[in-house]
């Protein structure tokens, strides 16, 4: 498991390049720098730069023009956490590692605080991340974006789910003992509108109830086996089932 860093939806990963490939600069960004021309570049969505100061650049590097395109929409959600303005509130360097503290203000929930950035140097280039991650990052290579979407996606499905099942007993309750299929519980506000296309959850979804309107079940494929998931689910009164049938419906024998 990858350590978090910055924000719930960014790793950490290794980073082989030249102070001169990266940074025009005649000396090397310092690690509070690096840390600087990172939030920028990723608030202005100039991905590739972003990541060239991390430990996740051998992800990048392998994408076809194609594929860099797919993970956009990813990226581009990144990117719309990070602030145009970043306050740094010091730094320790200690050989080749160093960390940046970022503050973060304070929310309704939480007081403000200052958060640790690791950074490491590489060839003389501060890099965003550690060496663990980054060797599980350099092993992934470009398959790592893809197998991140694939994990977030498959946990994502299953907290839908339960939101299903929640929907399902409250809906009941309130129609004598009657179950809805999904458009009636979108429709009754209790489930996201976006479960009616694949967009944001990367799954295809459907319930259905039986003729009489006392028993119910869900399922959910990949939109995409092998970008957007490999499970499929299959969901009913029993519980939650999952297998790898290659992105087709899930069957599941009484």
């Amino acid at each position: 498991m990858l350590k978090r860093i910055l924000i719930p939806s960014l790793c950490c990963f290794v980073l082989f390049v030249s102070a001169a490939t990266v940074f025009p600069q005649a000396q090397p960004l310092s690690p509070t720098e690096t840390a600087r021309f990172f939030y920028k570049s990723m608030h202005d969505k100039k991905f590739k730069e972003a990541f060239a100061l991390t430990i996740y650049k051998p992800a990048i590097d392998g994408l076809s023009s194609k594929e860099f395109e797919d993970l956009r929409p990813d990226f581009e959600r990144m990117a719309a956490v990070f602030p145009e303005q970043i306050e740094l509130s010091g730094e320790t360097i200690s050989g080749d590692l160093a960390t940046v503290f970022v503050r973060v203000p304070a929310t309704a929930e939480t007081a403000e605080k200052s958060e640790p950035l690791s950074l490491m140097k590489v060839n003389g280039v501060w890099i965003i991340g550690d060496k663990e991650n980054g060797e599980i990052v350099r092993k992934a290579g470009k398959s790592f974006f893809f197998n991140a979407r694939i994990d977030t996606h498959h946990n994502d499905v299953q907290d839908l789910l339960n939101k299903i099942t929640l929907a399902e007993v409250v809906y009941s309750q309130q129609h004598n003992g009657q179950y809805a299929n999904m458009a009636e519980l979108i429709t009754a506000a209790m489930l996201p509108k976006d479960l009616e296309g694949s967009e944001t959850t990367g799954y295809v979804f459907h319930v259905n109830c039986s003729g009489d309107r006392k028993s119910w079940y869900a399922t959910a494929e990949p939109a995409q086996y092998g970008r957007s998931g490999k499970l499929s689910f299959y969901l009913d009164a029993a519980g939650v089932k999952s297998g790898d049938v290659g992105g087709k419906p899930l069957t599941v024998r009484n």
